[in-house]
């Protein structure tokens, strides 16, 4: 099976991080984009590499036009193609909505949202050249149903799905597919400010009972990489959680 070259943004820790390393046990070339998590990333290189598997980490701010063109290009350079892009590169705050400042909004949506969109943007032009790529984007459950203080997130995340569609119809027919996954509750670094109570009180809310895992979004994004014929899709994992 000939190998994938794959870019992963924000795969130093969290979801992104087992999304690189399942991926790279799979055989493929990984470039796990970091920001600011250098010793996170030096950890997963070293630990794939004592394996046998190709990764490289790459330090680029998806939120600056000039820093995705760079990682896209490197990649083109060095491998010829990019065969994937998975967008999952993130940022958070809770906070009301009467405290959200100007900064505040442009951290969390040019991360976010427009990160995904250059990185998507820059990809593309190389996918459309191969007439093949597909792009993975990681949503969120907020992005479908919104969550109290956590209003600039929803949108980023509403906006992720958006842009998910746009570009299936868009790029389709020049052979790419783009599809976007919508987390739930992850037991990732992002939600350890939350207390036993409070998981306790989340457990409840969802039909399986139980929170969701990093491996579960990596083994949805595998099925994605080897399927031929889903996109334009919004895929929820949340063990029911946004049933309606």
């Amino acid at each position: 099976m000939e190998k994938k070259v794959i870019i992963i943004t924000g795969a130093s820790r969290g979801i992104g991080k087992e999304i690189a390393k399942q991926l790279a046990e799979e055989g493929n070339i990984i470039i796990a984009n970091y920001n600011k998590s250098e010793e996170q990333a030096k950890q997963l290189k070293k630990e794939l590499e004592e394996k046998g598997k190709e990764i490289e980490i790459y330090k680029a701010d998806v939120s600056k036009e000039e820093e995705c063109k760079k990682i896209v290009e490197y990649t083109i350079k060095k491998y010829k193609k990019i065969d994937v892009l998975i967008n999952n590169a993130g940022i958070d705050k809770l906070q009301l909505i009467i405290d959200v400042t100007k900064k505040d909004w442009d951290n969390i949506i040019n991360t976010n949202l427009y990160g995904a969109f250059c990185m998507s943007q820059q990809a593309a032009k190389n996918m459309i050249q191969n007439k093949n790529g597909k792009i993975i984007n990681i949503s969120s459950i907020w992005g479908q149903i919104g969550a109290s203080m956590e209003v600039v997130y929803s949108i980023s995340k509403a906006g992720i799905d958006g842009l998910t569609k746009a570009l299936a119809k868009e790029l389709g027919p020049s052979g790419i597919q783009v599809n976007s996954i919508a987390p739930g509750f992850i037991q990732t670094e992002m939600n350890t400010d939350f207390s036993k109570e409070e998981i306790d009180n989340i457990k409840e809310e969802i039909p399986l009972q139980k929170l969701g895992e990093s491996a579960d979004i990596a083994k949805c994004i595998k099925w994605l990489i080897d399927d031929s014929y889903v996109t334009g899709q919004v895929i929820s994992i949340n063990g029911g959680w946004s049933i309606t």
